[in-house]
Formats: structure tokens, C-alpha cells, sequence
């Protein structure tokens, strides 16, 4: 009964995804589905993209958390459209949540929509919202293990963006072997190395942002 339940659920959730993706398509607003660890940097990779493209792109943000609205009041004070969704406990946003609050959010066409999921590296992996482009991020305080732990997740990934680098001189994080985990499950996506602290490397990844909207 619990297998048929859970196949239930995510039938459900697919076709509702299929409903977004096609909102997304018709209104050409690029969504983004931004996946981490909490503190890997979701905010604030985004709070770097939104300074960068603010005068040239439109921006939007979905802030998903168990609770609080701490990253959306961060949001809504550079003047962008926000909207929270707080899940309760629950570990990841769906398809139904992004659906819901789209009308609330009065994005304009033509955009970039961040979707912020929920910080942890297992659900969020599983349940497609119909977002156009699926980005990881991981960071240097984690530790290079995390692709080969979190395979899914790494696997599902559009885009992986390796947060604090300016760390990398004090911790132990072997490079290769976080890039072998990332190949065994994934040849194709491009992997960008950042620092939203000191901003290296965010110019080749806002100009890969640029590049994707529709």
C-alpha cells in the first residue's frame, strides 16, 4: 500500500510539473532550480546573479525553507519579486507549491526565475518542479566526498557550481576526486568554480547565466 501511495504521489507531481514546464515555455521565463546543503551558498550565489543582471534580465525568486523568511526579506530588498514558501518540516518543494504561488510572484515574461529549494542534497533531487535548469551547489567546507554520497543528486544536476573556493588554501578538500565523483555520474554539466565572498569566478558563471535565458 506504501509502494502504490508513493507512485500515486509522484504521478501526480509529474503532471503538475508538466503544467509549470509549460507555463515556463509559453511566458519564456528560464526557471531555475537551485539545490544545496544548507550554508553552501543558494542565497547568496543568487544575490550575486541578481546584482549582475538585474538592469539587463528579469529576475524572480521562489525562497523554499522549513521556516522563516530570512534569504526572501534579503531578496526583497534589492526591489525583486519574492515569494516564501514555508514547508513545515518538509524537505523539499513540489511542483503544487511552485504552481500555487506563480500568480502571487507577477513575473514578467521573458525572465529568470530562481527557485530555492530546501537545503539537503537527497529530496529535493526527486521531485521535478518543471524547471528548465537544474543547479547544484556544493562548497569547499563540505568536502570533495559529497558527489560520490550524493550521487542522485549530482547526477540529476544541469549545472554544479563549487562554492567558497577561497577556502581551498586552508581545508582539506582534494579537487580531483571531487571532480572524478562528479564524472562517474555525470560527463556533461558544466562545473563552475566561486566565491561569492571575494568573487572569483563568478564572471564566466554570470556569462554562462546570461547564455541560458530563453
Amino acid at each position: 500500500m506504501e509502494i502504490k501511495i508513493l507512485k500515486n504521489i509522484m504521478h501526480a507531481n509529474q503532471r503538475l510539473a508538466q503544467e509549470n514546464r509549460q507555463l515556463f515555455d509559453e511566458r519564456k521565463i528560464t526557471a531555475v532550480n537551485v539545490m544545496a546543503s544548507p550554508g553552501a551558498g543558494k542565497t547568496s550565489t543568487i544575490l550575486k546573479v541578481i546584482e549582475a543582471l538585474r538592469d539587463e534580465i528579469n529576475i524572480g525568486v521562489i525562497e523554499g525553507d522549513i521556516a522563516s523568511s530570512i534569504d526572501a526579506e534579503k531578496i526583497d530588498r534589492l526591489g525583486i519579486p519574492v515569494v516564501q514558501i514555508n514547508t513545515g518540516g518538509g524537505c523539499h518543494l513540489d511542483a503544487n507549491m511552485i504552481g500555487t504561488v506563480m500568480p502571487d510572484l507577477n513575473l514578467k515574461d521573458h525572465a529568470i526565475l530562481f527557485v530555492e529549494n530546501v537545503g539537503n542534497l537527497v529530496c529535493p533531487s526527486t521531485f521535478d518542479l518543471g524547471e528548465t535548469i537544474r543547479m547544484v551547489i556544493a562548497s569547499v567546507p563540505e568536502g570533495h566526498d559529497k558527489p560520490f554520497k550524493y550521487t542522485s543528486m549530482f547526477e540529476a544536476a544541469d549545472v554544479i557550481i563549487l562554492n567558497k573556493v577561497d577556502l581551498m588554501p586552508y581545508i582539506d578538500f582534494d579537487k580531483d576526486s571531487f571532480y572524478k565523483g562528479i564524472r562517474a555520474v555525470n560527463e556533461k554539466a558544466p562545473v563552475f568554480e566561486v566565491s561569492c565572498r571575494t568573487g572569483e569566478g563568478l564572471d564566466e558563471f554570470i556569462g554562462w547565466m546570461r547564455s541560458i535565458v530563453k
